[in-house]
């Protein structure tokens, strides 16, 4: 049975997460709190990857007063030995009295085997206080570890009318500098960030992140026919990585362009032999090279690939309160009839300056 303490104390857990948001995936965020007689007396967060996780930061905080206290934790602390020792072991160590968890681990390295290190040390468990929204929180980490394929959400910017340019093709800028400011704190969150190469020819974007903290995610070129021209800004490479993912038939008829990009640091890469390149053959390769999650910001061509192959797990569509009349659609999608329409679940309404995000899972 979880009390108002307990709600209470495990917010301020995923508070303490959040802290490291787009700094340490793929492993997820976790945040820890130690209650000693109604009190707080010790907090920590998972920072950086590679980094001590938030429990070791929360005994280092409480140091003496750790001994008989609760410990509330989102994720079942670890088991094994990883970049850092087992957090299980350490709050054994410790002399914990009790650790409430929000969610199992599903790393098949822990799942369960926290919660049992802990017990058969003697010390109380209770897990599931808030599940839901530590499942959320971490929805991208436990989706990879579940299907080892990436997390896959896709951003748009749009007008009222569900336009993502003018009839001209120019998109820039469609939303307010409020929405442009939180894509840039959305794309921290991702391993990596995907368009099109209508995308690059007509916009030419450098995909980084230049607005708030985080890591700048790997950019990731969809050309199939090779066709980018190479002196764009997502080809420069000082300061994030870029794959242009293409076929082997393009690859075969565009082997100087692509030595150039290789020059250039670019890794050229076939996934597929014919032009065409399919979602799946694109997800497999990216979760070989340790992607857990994906963003995908256009064109509407990319999007509806990815939608049309059921990919897609997310959506971030940001609505300005303007009309055009006519432009690019935001989804192009084959018509459906009502009852057949693409629905989002848990959706969120969030405001940014003028412009409104409509958050939803699929």
């Amino acid at each position: 049975m979880k009390t108002n303490d307990d709600i209470r104390y495990m917010r301020r857990c995923f508070e303490l997460a959040q802290q490291g948001s787009g700094s340490v995936s793929p492993n997820p965020m976790v945040g820890c709190v130690i209650v000693r007689n109604g009190s707080i007396v010790g907090e920590g967060c998972h920072r950086t990857l590679g980094g001590p996780h938030a429990e070791v930061y929360a005994l280092q905080s409480a140091g003496a007063l750790a001994r008989n206290a609760t410990v509330y934790v989102n994720l079942e602390p670890c088991s094994h030995y990883g970049r850092t020792p087992p957090c299980a072991e350490a709050l054994i160590e410790a002399h914990i009295k009790e650790v409430v968890i929000a969610v199992k681990d599903p790393n098949p390295l822990v799942f369960g085997g926290g919660i049992r290190a802990l017990r058969n040390a003697g010390i109380q468990v209770r897990c599931g206080i808030l599940k839901a929204d530590a499942e959320r929180l971490n929805e991208k980490f436990l989706y990879w570890m579940k299907h080892r394929i990436p997390f896959v959400a896709v951003k748009v910017g749009q007008t009222m009318d569900g336009r993502i340019a003018d009839t001209q093709g120019r998109s820039k800028w469609i939303t307010s500098e409020e929405a442009r400011r939180e894509v840039h704190r959305l794309r921290s969150n991702f391993d990596a960030i995907l368009i099109g190469a209508r995308t690059v020819k007509a916009d030419n974007p450098e995909l980084t992140v230049r607005h708030g903290k985080g890591r700048s995610p790997v950019r990731i070129v969809l050309d199939g026919s090779l066709t980018s021209p190479v002196h764009r800004k997502i080809f420069q490479t000082d300061h994030a990585r870029t794959i242009l993912l293409t076929s082997s038939k393009a690859l075969h008829a565009h082997v100087h362009k692509a030595a150039l990009l290789e020059r250039q640091g670019v890794d050229v890469v076939a996934v597929g032999k014919s032009r065409s390149l399919s979602p799946a053959s694109i997800l497999k390769f990216l979760a070989s090279e340790g992607v857990s999650s994906l963003l995908i910001e256009g064109g509407a061509e990319t999007i509806a690939l990815f939608l049309q192959k059921n990919s897609v797990r997310k959506i971030y569509c940001f609505t300005a309160p303007k009309i055009l009349g006519s432009g690019m659609p935001a989804f192009l999608l084959p018509v459906r009839p009502l009852r057949k329409a693409l629905c989002l679940n848990n959706v969120r309404l969030t405001a940014f300056g003028d412009d409104h995000l409509i958050e939803g899972s699929l």
